[in-house]
This record gives structure tokens, C-alpha cells and sequence, in this order.
């Protein structure tokens, strides 16, 4: 919402504008430089885009991994895949799943803290069925799990959260270690209730079902190893040779890609009438001033601020400034 004005203040612009004090162009330069974000300190965004792309990367693989890992195990066929991946606060995670739920808390040495994994109620009952001879396919009433369903999931858990050391060996070499199982999930107070997590939610699909799995991980659980939950780092594990090897194929396929740049000088508006008039010689006045720097654009999109002349007796323009994007578009 833009501010109100007083009269006093309202009065003295005017002044400052009708006395040359003040320019109107200067209004408007002082408008685009207050780009703001909204940013909500309840709910604080420490994961930036790129490092829930790598997340989603690693866990992507790792639901492919306890896909064959549990396909084995239950002996009948099971789908695993990653459907979101988003930043929430611990509070509103523990809020968005049922209870009673199976909580399994573990931990993945050298990252630190606590990591949390959440399976779905029909999922642990259809599990527990077809490990105890059925076929997986009746309906499920929520209950209460006994200390048997507790003990067949948790050694059901222990062997998917296990497959995360060969999802993440490409990142950092982590060894999970099973700390708890809770069915409560309000009396989990691991965390507080506006810690950012990164909430990975996986859709599993056996027979004719599909229920639900969960990862959350807190912030403070990878804030040590953000450097790596970066694309670039993976490649600059990799042998310099080959690194500067594929630097320079690259290099040669972006050089023959054609880019259309075009320089705009600005534009005139004028009536049909005045078109059909227009002789060699005439002159049309344009919207910018002569010193007003013009805009270039590459296939249609403005990039740059530039300057008109001449470069080796040929028209050309200077570079002045890059076109600033969006705020939002700065993550």
C-alpha cells in the first residue's frame, strides 16, 4: 500500500517541483529504486531455491533406491517418488500430519541434530499386512499401534533410512543412526515451533493403494554443509581436467549459438494520414530525449542500458548498465 501524504508535506513537493528544486524524473528514478520483498520474521525462508533443487535431486534418487529396497523386502511391487519439496516451520510440519503417525527420529553424522521421518498410517498398515501374510489390499481403520507394529515398522524404517547414505555419498558421507519412534507427534519437541525444515514428501504406491512418507529436515541439521547443497559444487569435486575439458566444449557450443540483439532509439506515435506524407528528408521527433540512454534487447527481452554512436564508421551503441529484474527473481 503506498504512504499518504500530509497537506504540509503534499504543499512543500509542490514547491520543490514548481520552484526546479526538484525534477520529475528524479520521482520516479527514487520509485524504482525501492524494490522491496515481503519477508515474514514468523516464518523465516533459510533455504534458498537452489538448495531445495539439490535436495530434491538427492531424494529423487533416494526414492528410486527404496523403491528396489522395499520392492524386496514386502515382495510386492512398490513405487516411490518425490512429489513436493518446500519450506514450512517445524510447527506447521507437526500440524499437517496425522495422529497417531509413526515418527522415526535418527540422526546422519556429520550432520548435526536430529532429522525426522514420517509414515503415513496406511502406509504402516499395509506394510504390516503383507510382512504378516495378507495381501495389502483391505481397508485400514486408524487405531492405535501396538508394540508389535512398532517393532516390525521401526526394522521396516531402519532399512529405508539406511538407503540415505547412498543417496547423499555424492554430497557428504553420512551414516544414519535410528534415535527414537514416536506415534504422537505433538509430544515430539525436538525442535521449536518456528524452525525452518525442509519438508520432502514422497507418494508410495503398492497395488492398488498410495499413501504417504515424509523427510524433514531441519535448517540447523545441514546449515554446516549449505556449500555443497550447491550444483557447482558437484562438479568441482570432479577431476580438473575433465572439468576444464567440458568448460571449453561448452564454451564452443554456446559460441555458435545466434543471439538477435536489437537496439531500440525510441519511438514516436503519428497519425495514418501523416504516414502516407512522409517524404525522404523529414524529420520525427521521438518519445526520449537526445541524452536519454536507450534499451537493447536480446530475443525480445531488455538486458541492457545503452548509449547511441558511431564505432569504426559504423552505427553501433555503447553498454551503459544492466537492465535490474524483479526483486522476487533474487533468491
Amino acid at each position: 500500500m503506498a504512504e499518504v501524504l500530509s497537506q504540509s508535506e503534499i504543499d512543500a513537493l509542490l514547491s520543490a517541483l514548481s520552484s526546479g528544486e526538484l525534477h520529475p524524473d528524479e520521482l520516479s528514478k527514487e520509485e524504482e529504486k525501492q524494490k522491496v520483498k515481503l519477508y515474514d520474521f514468523r516464518s523465516p525462508q533459510k533455504f534458498s531455491k537452489e538448495h531445495l533443487r539439490t535436495l530434491e535431486l538427492i531424494h529423487d534418487n533416494f526414492a528410486r533406491i527404496i523403491s528396489n529396497y522395499l520392492t524386496a523386502q514386502i515382495r510386492t511391487n512398490a513405487k516411490i517418488k518425490i512429489e513436493t519439496i518446500e519450506q514450512i516451520t517445524y510447527e506447521e510440519f507437526i500440524h499437517s500430519i496425522p495422529n497417531p503417525t509413526v515418527l522415526t527420529i535418527f540422526k546422519m553424522p556429520p550432520l548435526s541434530g536430529s532429522i525426522l521421518f514420517e509414515t503415513n498410517p496406511q502406509f504402516v498398515y499395509q506394510v504390516i499386512d503383507i510382512l504378516l501374510g495378507g495381501n495389502g489390499d483391505r481397508k485400514y481403520k486408524l487405531r492405535e499401534f501396538t508394540d508389535i507394529d512398532k517393532n516390525i515398522i521401526k526394522q521396516v524404517n531402519k532399512g529405508l533410512i539406511s538407503n540415505l547414505r547412498l543417496a547423499w555419498e555424492d554430497i557428504i558421507k553420512v551414516e544414519p543412526e535410528i534415535e527414537g519412534l514416536e506415534t504422537n507427534p505433538a509430544l515430539n519437541q525436538t525442535l521449536a515451533p518456528n524452525e525452518p525444515v525442509a519438508l520432502i514428501s514422497f507418494s508410495v504406491e503398492i497395488g492398488k493403494n498410495t499413501s504417504f512418507i515424509n523427510i524433514c529436515i531441519p535448517y540447523l541439521c545441514i546449515e554446516k554443509v549449505l556449500d555443497k547443497l550447491v550444483v557447482q559444487y558437484w562438479f568441482q569435486q570432479a577431476d580438473d581436467s575433465l572439468r576444464k575439458e567440458s568448460q571449453q566444449k561448452l564454451e564452443q557450443r554456446l559460441n555458435i549459438v545466434d543471439v538477435k540483439l536489437t537496439a531500440v532509439l525510441g519511438k514516436a506515435h503519428i497519425t495514418i494520414d501523416d504516414f502516407l506524407r512522409l517524404n525522404v528528408g523529414d524529420v520525427i521527433p521521438l518519445e526520449i530525449k537526445i541524452t536519454d540512454a536507450i534499451k537493447v534487447f536480446a530475443e525480445d527481452e531488455e538486458v541492457y542500458y545503452a548509449r547511441p554512436g558511431i564505432v569504426n564508421k559504423s552505427l553501433g551503441v555503447e553498454i551503459l548498465d544492466i537492465i535490474d529484474k524483479d526483486v522476487e527473481n533474487y533468491e
